[in-house]
């Protein structure tokens, strides 16, 4: 056979044996010997090994071995190589040298249950057991060298998992060997949880194959399979040959073990129970969490996928046992910033590790208990629940009402997502109390009093950012003020090394339409519109800086009463958010806006049954003719696909090339507007090659009521968010509602589709992207301006981090200097705030001195004094010379049930058609409900500026008189009866 026969004869038998060698190579061992391999490739491996693991090296190690010209005698000097750095095994596959289907089975099944018990076995005694080891060859000179170098770097922790990978490379029969040697250096606990008999030391070594004990119980492999939880994998266990660098590619799904067919062996049993008694913690876990078991307040700045709940789930549960060990009550408390997450930490995080011995419970919007949360709170130890709950039963507790909450009563408070705590959001208010009562017990202190207690401060944030700074001073103060804000003793953060997750980001810059018709066709009714009202725009139309000026231009036509010129700018608005979807999704999508709006419009003006005929201007007769006209080249044009944007075009693509080219494909494409997210899984829907590989997309939005899209409700979110975690759902279309907390570990595509908003934002979307080789993407949307703020967040984040580093590299005596200075500028600030609150609530003007005209048409409505409070709540016009006004249109869709309030119509303008609000009934009586914002409201003959809420008006209006009303209608009754 010539030599050229023979080298592919030994290439096909090391691809044969290929996937073993990668589990069991030692890769820079192996290299040492290994001369026929250049030195600057060595190097190459070398880096490889440190920056992806063993694994992945070890192809690139095979590569380099096989690679032509072959040197004469390559593949001896190869085995030899293998023997010689202690890889025997993989020596043994490389000669082909069989082995017995059942030792190998046997073999693998001792590996797994190394891998089930392994977070107990990393708390050995490394350098006690590493010694006899290496005297029963179970690890060569060199592999002892280099545990014991990274017990010394790393902990004992980390030389136990160091020396755990190389054992279990060894030929059969390493396991009882192992045994033999944690038996013989006391590990007792750890000998027994692996299987070990209690008899003498000789019945252990007696075992011939060294057969592990689960498999001589004749174990399914379900029943060793990983404990590694959902959101992130806590320990190497899940991949025992997996190098140091590298990140297991095989996460559970599962919280707990999966239960085999018949009875789980004794080991398996044992380390599920260690695993939910014990959370093991990653050194840089460890690390972060130190300062907080000491009872200190911290804040916990770590990136998203890296544990930071586990490592919070640890501290509340060491916490809660140190209490209890002193004969204390722990109550903890978890907050959240929205609702969905409430389930999450509850059902994947706090309660599997801290059940049965800790009561835990959720309370959010959507919970079904009917009993307070007082008492929730006194009947459990740990409460999730979102922060606006805690904080009304704080509130109720300030005013001395019953079945409040107080601090005191609380020993920890978990704020997930705390770079919130700041701007009058609602973790501030709470932590805002926290301060007042610290600063109150400073004096008391002073007086000899007993302070108050308070609870420990737990923060969690994988981003604080700069808060808009463009200088690293100003980006060190908004950190500051955020660790005043939460009291942090410290900010905590830690080097991941070789635990670092970064997606493979790209950004994809795209190119205008060559041809641009239906855009150009809306730009010339625009030019249009602007001609007739005498409109002169000194920028782009389409552009963001164009909406504000037409907004500015709104708000001066109300104050001037031009009521031309309004109605004008709010159909200028309708064909700029046209133009906005045309560039964002299909144009048949903003078609369809346009086409609802003139629509909607339209009904305003031709009421049923009306006595008069609603009035329209010239002005509006011409902007409805405009668009009639317009209407069908418009809608032809929306069904051409040549002239689709290019940047949809690119989404077709990076969707088409992920789903086809992998069976696991998961995305989340996130968007600016709720509207475009609806129009992107329509899309979606509607492309049957989207089908064809496998997509099932879903969207989720906002749940607030602030858009004229129908919100989502929590329970619709969560239905979605569920369906996306169980892949029945693969592509997720999002706002940015999905960005904060989502934890969904396969996914492995985040696209940002024309959305950049801060950097803050940036770390949470790519931190959406949980999957070991996921991808993160930007597309440029027109007028977006993607790339350049992309540039700008990425500066903004050097700037954080190196912030963080000053901040954390100060001395405690100034970082306390600078903390408390904070605290006490905001604890004046705070009660500034409170006198101005107080002095608003007052609301001097009298009632008689406002007047609202209509917003559409600035017909004269009615005053203060005609309007009256039904519950606090609604806002209602009952005189019969506001019905007089105003035509009512039955809607049999908008029938709810507001306590007592029944909706069953809309109350429009009799003038214009401008829609005011809805009829309601109250106790069998019918009462007109107003919305401020359909309305110009007038103070003292001065337009006041344009009100969303009832509440931001400076005035008191007196509540509904329900008895004086019905006696009024019930004498009406009588006087028409007697006519």
């Amino acid at each position: 056979m010539m030599a050229s026969d023979t080298d592919e004869v030994l290439e096909r038998l090391i691809e044969d044996v290929r996937p073993k060698l990668r589990e069991l190579l030692k890769v820079e061992q192996v290299l040492d010997h290994l001369y026929f391999v250049e030195s600057d490739q060595k190097d190459q491996i070398r880096q490889r090994v440190r920056t992806d693991g063993d694994q992945m090296a070890a192809d690139v190690l095979i590569n380099a071995v096989m690679k032509k010209p072959h040197t004469q005698g390559w593949f001896t000097a190869f085995v030899d190589a293998l023997e010689n750095s202690g890889c025997v095994s993989a020596a043994e596959c490389v000669k082909n040298t069989p082995v017995e289907p059942d030792v190998e089975a046997e073999n693998d099944c001792c590996v797994r249950l190394i891998q089930i018990v392994y977070p107990s076995l990393v708390t050995m005694n490394t350098d006690e057991v590493c010694v006899p080891c290496h005297a029963e060859g179970l690890l060569s000179a060199e592999d002892m060298d280099i545990v014991n170098a990274e017990t010394a770097q790393r902990g004992a922790r980390n030389g136990a998992r160091e020396l755990l990978r190389r054992i279990v490379r060894q030929p059969p029969g390493w396991f009882s060997t192992f045994l033999s040697v944690l038996r013989e250096t006391d590990h007792h606990d750890l000998y027994k949880l692996l299987g070990g008999c209690s008899d003498s030391k000789q019945q252990v070594k007696d075992g011939a194959t060294g057969e592990c004990p689960a498999a001589a119980d004749g174990c399914d492999d379900s029943a060793l399979t990983d404990t590694s939880t959902a959101e992130d994998p806590q320990d190497e266990s899940t991949d025992m040959y997996r190098g140091a660098g590298g990140e297991s590619t095989q996460l559970s799904s599962s919280l707990e073990p999966s239960e085999p067919d018949g009875p789980a062996p004794a080991g398996a049993a044992a380390a599920a129970a260690a695993d939910r008694d014990n959370i093991v913690l990653r050194d840089y876990q460890e690390e972060v969490a130190r300062p907080a078991l000491e009872g200190k307040n911290i804040i916990i700045c770590l990136p998203t996928g890296s544990g930071k709940t586990r490592v919070a789930v640890y501290i509340t549960k060491k916490h809660l046992d140190s209490r209890r060990a002193e004969g204390r009550t722990g109550k903890v408390v978890v907050l959240v910033n929205k609702i969905p997450l409430v389930e999450q930490h509850y059902s994947t995080e706090f309660l599997p590790f801290l059940k049965p011995t800790y009561k835990v419970e959720r309370v959010s919007g959507d919970s079904q208990l009917r009993i307070s949360f007082t008492e929730i709170v006194k009947n459990n130890d740990v409460i999730i629940c979102t922060a606006q709950i805690l904080e009304n039963y704080l509130e109720r507790d300030t005013k001395g009402e019953d079945e409040g909450v107080k601090l005191s009563d609380l020993s920890l408070i978990v704020i997930d997502e705390c770079h919130h705590t700041q701007k009058g959001g609602v973790y501030n208010h709470i932590m805002m109390r926290y301060l007042k009562q610290k600063n109150k017990n400073s004096s008391r202190r002073k007086v000899q009093k007993e302070p108050v207690p308070l609870p420990q401060i737990l923060g969690l944030t994988a981003s604080p950012g700069v808060g808009g700074a463009t200088m690293m001073a100003k980006a060190e103060e908004h950190i500051l003020r955020i660790c005043a804000n939460l009291d942090a003793w410290k900010i905590m953060t830690s080097n991941l090394g070789n635990y670092k997750r970064e997606p493979k980001k790209t950004v994809l810059p795209v190119e205008d339409r060559k041809e641009d018709p239906f855009g150009d066709v809306i730009k010339k009714i625009m030019d249009a519109i602007h001609a007739h009202a005498q409109l002169t725009p000194a920028c782009n139309v389409g552009s963001q800086t164009y909406e504000q000026w037409v907004v500015q231009l709104e708000r001066k036509a109300e104050k001037e009463e031009n009521h031309d010129v309004r109605v004008c700018t709010e159909h200028l608005r309708s064909y700029s958010e046209a133009l906005n979807l045309s560039n964002t999704i299909r144009m048949c999508d903003a078609f369809s806006f346009l086409n609802k709006y003139q629509e909607e419009e339209m009904k305003k003006k031709t009421v049923p049954d009306a006595e008069e005929a609603v009035q329209i201007t010239d002005t509006e007769r011409f902007l409805f003719k405009l668009f009639k006209d317009n209407k069908e080249r418009l809608q032809e044009l929306a069904k051409n696909p040549q002239y689709e944007n290019e940047s949809l075009s690119e989404l077709r693509k990076i969707i088409l090339k992920e789903f086809s080219s992998r069976a696991d494909a998961r995305g989340i494409i996130f968007t600016k507007t709720r509207r475009s997210a609806i129009a992107l899984n329509q899309w979606i829907q509607e492309n049957p090659k989207f089908a064809d590989i496998g997509v099932k997309a879903a969207y989720v939005i906002g749940g607030g009521d602030q858009s004229v899209v129908k919100p989502m409700t929590s329970a619709e979110q969560k239905n979605v968010l569920t369906n996306f975690s169980t892949g029945a759902v693969n592509l997720l279309i999002a706002t940015t509602v999905a960005e904060e907390g989502l934890d969904i570990p396969a996914c492995n595509l985040v696209i940002r589709y024309g959305l950049v908003t801060n950097e803050i934002a940036m770390i949470q979307a790519k931190g959406r992207g949980r999957a070991e080789d996921s991808s993160y993407i930007l597309v440029e949307v027109k007028n977006s301006g993607v790339a350049e703020k992309e540039v700008v967040n990425e500066h903004r984040l050097n700037m954080m981090n190196k912030a963080i580093d000053k901040i954390r590299a100060m001395s405690h005596e100034v970082y306390e200097g600078k903390i408390k200075e904070f605290q006490l500028h905001a604890i004046l600030e705070n009660k500034m705030k409170e006198k101005q609150k107080i002095r608003n609530a007052v609301k001097t003007i009298d009632p008689s001195d406002v007047k609202f005209t209509c917003r559409g048409c600035g017909v004269h409505v009615c005053t203060g004094s005609d309007i009256h409070i039904i519950e606090n709540k609604h806002v209602v016009n009952v005189t019969s010379q506001f019905s007089n006004l105003f035509n009512r249109t039955e809607n049999t869709s908008l029938s709810q049930r507001l306590l007592e309030l029944e909706s069953n119509g809309f109350i429009a303008c009799k003038a214009c058609g401008e829609r005011w609000g809805s009829m309601r009934l109250y106790r069998n009586i019918e009462c007109p409900s107003l919305l401020v914002q359909h309305f110009v409201v007038w103070l003292h003959g001065e337009p006041y500026k344009k009100c969303m809420k009832w509440k931001d008006l400076p005035v008191t209006f007196a509540d509904f008189d329900y008895v004086e009303h019905a006696a009024q209608l019930a004498e009406s009754s009588d006087e028409d009866e007697t006519e």
